[in-house]
């Protein structure tokens, strides 16, 4: 997207007044979102979008700046602006740059973005027509499909020889919403499966009809639940999207960007035991075509596949240049953006909670009263602390080893901590869940994952009295 020449020229004047680091990002994205609104067309949008963003790092600190203008003029002026935030002379001097081969562990053959509008409208009214069938509960159907495809062009250099990598990222996600109504009583059931994927994909292997039937199935479902008793119970979280818990109790937690800064309750706790010994987790960002996966990350790395907690024993953080600064630890491939507009920083790509021994139809049997939790919908977590507390948008009674009754309004409410260490049952069932993550560097895609898992006891709240 620009010449070798002009990058040598820009990555010189970021380090003119003593910058050990300069790294310059471009990007250039297509995009198409289509969405209906109860089988009819709401919107049809399509976008392109390109810019650059310029970082330099002196010892621990940073700054950073962005452009959508290419141009050298541009460029040499954005990159003298941010080295002005800096005092000092050339330590560095870039004389060369040199290009990296990046592996693709993500291959798409039939790209989403030269699929035609009117081919994903008919498959959106497929979608519809699976959720709603003659159910006249079923008053409300969103579908949507969202597909993205970005070219990213990075140049970096730390002494005289500059390395240029050159990367593709390309997603795609269909959505779907079913609200039902009865007696003045709504509910709401939403299911977003993606992946780095082509269209066959999303048409012959997602089993999308089924998806989207199970959303409407489950919205009516909720419209004879009752609430969820409140106490401290035993809990079963199932695999798959249930790993959301650990992504935001437990995995923010041991990014570098907050523990390198001590805004972490686990920032001190490499080789300590911080869950039950049954638990290992990772955070892998190298799982071909998942919705979480890079090539490289937005700095330059090689993505890895990172263990975090062996046998209960934190051995890990995700790691990104900056902070591995502060800890005194190399990067390890978790540094991500949303786009350009923002600098990159230690993130989740697909974090999960390893695979057990237990079959998870044991786990259940195994549990005399408690609640089984299958989906979650929002929630809220405080990093230095661990403590969350999240909704479940599917939960049900579990009465003498048997999933019983479905029930609202059930929340968990706990520490990071707490999860971790109440942890007495890990299933051989692992699966993952697509999602959105945001953070100081943007809006992400990740995936969260576990098998199914039984928290020994956890304070579970509801308006439904107490559980028996």
């Amino acid at each position: 997207m620009i010449s070798k020449k002009v990058a040598l020229k820009v990555l010189n004047e970021c380090l003119a007044t003593g910058g050990d680091y300069a790294e310059i990002y471009l990007e250039r994205t297509l995009s198409n979102s289509i969405m209906l609104e109860n089988g009819k067309v709401e919107s049809v949008v399509k976008n392109k979008s390109f810019g650059v963003g310029i970082r330099i790092l002196k010892e621990l600190r940073s700054v950073y700046g962005y452009t959508s203008d290419l141009s050298e003029k541009s460029l040499m002026s954005l990159a003298h602006n941010l080295a002005a935030s800096f005092t000092g002379t050339r330590q560095i001097s870039v004389t060369s740059i040199k290009k990296q081969k990046v592996k693709v562990i993500n291959p798409v053959e039939d790209h989403l973005k030269d699929v035609p509008s009117c081919e994903k409208v008919a498959y959106l009214k497929e979608c519809y027509q699976a959720t709603k069938g003659d159910e006249t509960r079923i008053v409300r159907v969103q579908n949507s499909f969202v597909d993205n495809y970005k070219t990213i062009e990075i140049y970096n250099a730390d002494g005289p020889v500059a390395h240029q990598y050159e990367n593709v990222e390309e997603r795609g996600r269909m959505a779907v919403i079913a609200v039902a109504s009865e007696n003045g009583q709504i509910e709401t059931f939403f299911s977003g499966p993606g992946r780095c994927a082509g269209w066959n994909w999303f048409k012959n292997v997602l089993d999308y009809k089924a998806v989207c039937k199970n959303a409407g199935e489950k919205a009516i479902m909720l419209l004879s639940a009752k609430e969820c008793p409140s106490g401290r119970y035993p809990v079963v979280i199932s695999n798959g999207w249930g790993g959301v818990v650990f992504h935001e109790a437990c995995g923010h937690s041991l990014e570098a960007a907050a523990t390198a800064k001590h805004l972490s309750v686990f920032s001190d706790s490499l080789g300590k035991q911080i869950a039950s010994p049954l638990v290992s987790a990772y955070d892998d960002g190298t799982m071909p075509n998942e919705w979480g996966s890079n090539n490289i990350d937005s700095e330059g790395h090689k993505t890895q596949k990172n263990e975090l907690i062996k046998d209960g024993i934190c051995v890990g953080f995700m790691i990104d240049k900056l902070n591995g600064r502060r800890l005194g630890m190399e990067a390890n491939g978790t540094s991500r953006r949303q786009n350009y507009r923002y600098e990159p920083v230690s993130r989740m790509s697909n974090t999960y909670i390893a695979p057990g021994k237990d079959n998870p139809e044991d786990i259940i049997k195994d549990t005399k009263l408690g609640i089984y939790v299958t989906n979650f919908g929002g929630g809220s977590v405080e990093p230095t602390t661990g403590e969350f507390n999240f909704s479940a948008s599917e939960a049900y009674i579990i009465r003498d080893g048997k999933v019983c009754e479905p029930v609202k309004g059930c929340t968990l409410i706990g520490s990071g901590k707490e999860v971790l260490m109440n942890i007495d049952r890990v299933g051989n069932d692992v699966d993952l869940g697509q999602g959105m993550c945001g953070a100081a560097s943007g809006s992400i895609p990740v995936n969260v994952g576990q098998p199914t898992i039984r928290i020994k006891e956890i304070t579970v709240g509801g308006r439904g009295g107490k559980l028996e």
